[in-house]
Order: structure tokens, then C-alpha cells, then sequence
């Protein structure tokens, strides 16, 4: 017991000293938390800029351009001639959109020759590119409905009768989830997700790859070193710890950027627990295959970085090549957030989570039974190295206390012996 409290003491006495993971695991997280949150604070892109230009004239192109103004998702930029080369145009105003009304617009329209207004859409940018054409469409199709509608009053018919000529059935569409289509609430969550799963692959992946480097096994965990599960869960707690602390900053940045809470909290922290504990378990499967914590660290980066381009949070899975769509199910992130976006967006019931938990759930045994594999090879190949015995343990604890004792007379850490 006493040994396994040093153990303990160590293990957080080594999380405090290094000030690397302590700015990765705490600063990090506040900041992305506070960068994503008011960089999509607004939820609507508005004011997206598009080009005008009505070589027409006339009062009826001018109601078109009145129309535009109006709108609040765009922003006009009306030109009396088209500037050429027009591509260079758009360019330089970053405009999403160019709108051209033609010559004799209204003289063609009152003589039923259906002109056409072009479009061009500039979807360098798809985001703003969708904003903008749904805006155009809503106003150009406002328009030709009223104009047809207008045409026919023209012709002695009654309003009402006129609109079911022009629109012969109704359709009604009812948005179900994030019915604002607020960015914010689609993006941030899962953004929060890949930030707490970066930091504690980055914690973990210095773990036992430091150990291995200063080879404190053979000093810090005689006695212990037959219990690999123990020896894991004790390198692990402070992470299992504070990222509650990460999380817990999470909900408060959400009650400030007026993110929906999830519907049923339990199975919310629940599902959170679970991916936390296979996120570590995956860091720590790194951290004893590869002896140095900087190759660790970038192996587990080069799986990471691409995990919610791959995740299927915005693009779908359908659309991906068979071995992504293995490659993302092996990360833990990918389950997650689609359990993530059924509490958060689609608030939905608990029961279209499970699927989502027991997958987890296995991925968080299988990285562990594979971590203790490795790890119980590993020190069984270090102590055969150091040539320990059963015998030698006890004496080997009495080392362990004086080097505790000898640290704390020194003010030196673990890390600096």
C-alpha cells in the first residue's frame, strides 16, 4: 500500500512538473474551446458579397435589384457594366456570386419570351457558395412567382385563383434539426471532440515512453511491475482526472455560445467517460510499442490529425473508399461524434446511442488487452535485462523510498533523476 501511494504521488507529481502536457492538456483546450466558439459565434454567414450587374434598366430589372438589397444573407455590389475580365472581379471582391439581368429584360418578360438571367456561382468556397445560391434561388423564384402571378391578374383573373394556376400543388418543408442551420452548434461540439482527443493522445503518448527512456521501472515499480493492469490504470488516472476539468470548461463555453445541452446528461457523460478511457488506452498501446515519446507523439498524430475528415461528421462514410471506412472505425472519435450529433443536433433518444457505446466500449477493451500485452512483454524483457528477482523487490522498495526521501530534500522531481 505504502508503495502503491508513492506510485500515486509520482504519477501526479509527474503530470504537474512537465510543463509541456500541462499547457497541451489545460491551455489548449481553453483555447480552441474560446478561438472555435467565437469564430462561429454569429452561426449564419450574412453580408456574403455578390455581384450585380442590371444592363437593363428598367423598373421592373430595378424591383429584381430592390429584391437583392433586401436580402440579408447578401451583400449587392451593383455595377453598371461588366467588368472584364469578370473571373479577376470576383477574385478581388470575393464575391460568391455574380448576377447578370439582361438587356430588354422587361420588354421580353411582358412579351412571354422567358429571358434568363445568369448566374454564376463562385464555389471556391462551397460554404458561402450554398448561402449565396439559396438566397438567389429564394429570390429569383419570389419574383418569377409573382410575376406569373401578376400576368394572370392581368388577364381578369382572380389573385387566388391565379396563385394555384401558377402553383397547382403546395409543398411544405419542415426543418427537424438545428431548424436556424446555425454553424455553431453543427461545428463546435465535434470540434471540441477532436481537441480532447488530441490532448490526451498527445499526454499519453509520453507516458510510458518516458518511463522506458529514464528505465524507472526497474527503481519505481519493483513490486509492481507483475501487475500491468495496475500499472496502467495508475499512468492513466491523471489524464482520466483532469479531463473532466476540460470537459467540465466544454459545458460552460456551451452555456456562453448558447449550445443545446444534450437531452439526457447521464448518457452523456457516460458515452464521454467511455471515449476518454478509449482514447487513453490508445495512447498508451503507442506509448509502449514506440520507446521515444516524440516518434509516439507523431505516430499518433499521423492517425489523429485526419480523424474528423474521416469521421463522417461532414462528409458520409457511404462516399468513402472501403479501407477509410475501416481506417475511421478503429479511432475512436468516429463513434463519438455520431453519438455526439444524435445528443447535441438531432436530440435524439438514448436507445440510437448504444450502438455507438458498445462500439466504443470495444474499441476501449481491445486497445487495453493489446496495451497489456505490450506492456507485460515489455517489462518482462526489462527486468530479465536487470536480472530482478522475486528477492530482489523488497530491496528494491527500500531504494524507491530513500530516492523519495532524496528528492524531496533536493526539491528535485522524478523527471530530473
Amino acid at each position: 500500500m505504502k508503495q502503491l501511494r508513492y506510485l500515486l504521488r509520482r504519477e501526479f507529481r509527474l503530470f504537474f512538473t512537465n510543463k509541456t502536457m500541462l499547457s497541451v492538456f489545460f491551455m489548449a483546450p481553453a483555447f480552441y474551446a474560446l478561438l472555435i466558439g467565437f469564430t462561429y459565434k454569429k452561426g449564419k454567414v450574412e453580408n456574403i458579397p455578390v455581384i450585380l450587374i442590371n444592363h437593363d434598366k428598367t423598373p421592373l430589372s430595378d424591383q429584381v435589384t430592390q429584391m437583392f438589397e433586401d436580402n440579408h444573407t447578401i451583400k449587392v455590389l451593383n455595377y453598371i457594366d461588366e467588368p472584364a475580365p469578370l473571373k479577376d472581379e470576383v477574385i478581388k471582391t470575393e464575391a460568391a456570386a455574380v448576377v447578370i439581368i439582361p438587356e430588354r429584360f422587361e420588354a421580353l418578360m411582358l412579351q412571354k419570351k422567358y429571358p434568363e438571367i445568369t448566374v454564376y456561382i463562385n464555389t471556391s468556397n462551397v460554404l458561402t457558395a450554398n448561402f449565396a445560391t439559396k438566397a438567389i434561388q429564394q429570390i429569383l423564384g419570389t419574383f418569377s412567382a409573382g410575376a406569373e402571378i401578376k400576368a394572370l391578374q392581368r388577364k381578369g383573373m382572380n389573385a387566388e385563383i391565379a396563385k394555384t394556376q401558377y402553383e397547382p400543388f403546395k409543398a411544405n418543408y419542415i426543418t427537424l434539426f438545428n431548424t436556424t442551420s446555425n454553424y455553431l452548434i453543427f461545428m463546435w461540439p465535434a470540434m471540441m471532440a477532436v481537441v480532447l482527443q488530441q490532448v490526451i493522445l498527445m499526454a499519453m503518448a509520453v507516458t510510458f515512453a518516458e518511463e522506458f527512456k529514464r528505465d524507472s521501472f526497474k527503481r519505481d515499480f519493483a513490486g509492481k511491475h507483475k501487475y500491468a493492469v495496475l500499472v496502467m490504470a495508475i499512468k492513466c488516472l491523471p489524464v482520466w482526472i483532469f479531463a473532466n476539468f476540460n470537459i467540465l470548461f466544454f459545458y460552460l463555453c456551451s452555456l456562453y455560445f448558447k449550445i443545446p445541452s444534450p437531452v439526457n446528461v447521464p448518457n452523456f457523460f457516460l458515452l464521454t467517460a467511455i471515449f476518454v478511457v478509449a482514447s487513453t488506452n490508445l495512447g498508451v498501446l503507442f506509448s509502449i510499442l514506440v520507446p521515444d515519446a516524440l516518434k509516439a507523439t507523431q505516430y499518433l498524430m499521423v492517425i489523429a490529425s485526419p480523424a474528423f475528415i474521416v469521421s463522417g461528421f461532414t462528409w458520409p462514410t457511404s462516399a468513402m473508399p472501403q479501407f477509410v471506412q475501416y481506417f475511421n472505425s478503429i479511432i475512436p472519435l468516429t463513434p463519438y461524434l455520431e453519438a455526439l450529433k444524435i445528443m447535441v443536433v438531432e436530440r435524439g433518444s438514448d436507445y440510437l446511442t448504444q450502438k455507438y457505446f458498445i462500439h466504443l466500449l470495444i474499441l476501449a477493451l481491445v486497445y487495453f488487452v493489446l496495451g497489456w500485452i505490450a506492456l507485460k512483454i515489455k517489462i518482462n524483457s526489462l527486468y530479465k535485462k536487470y536480472d530482478i528477482s522475486e528477492d530482489d523487490e523488497s530491496d528494491d522498495f527500500d531504494e524507491i523510498t530513500a530516492s523519495e526521501n532524496k528528492l524531496k530534500e533536493n526539491g528535485s522531481t522524478p523527471q530530473e533523476i
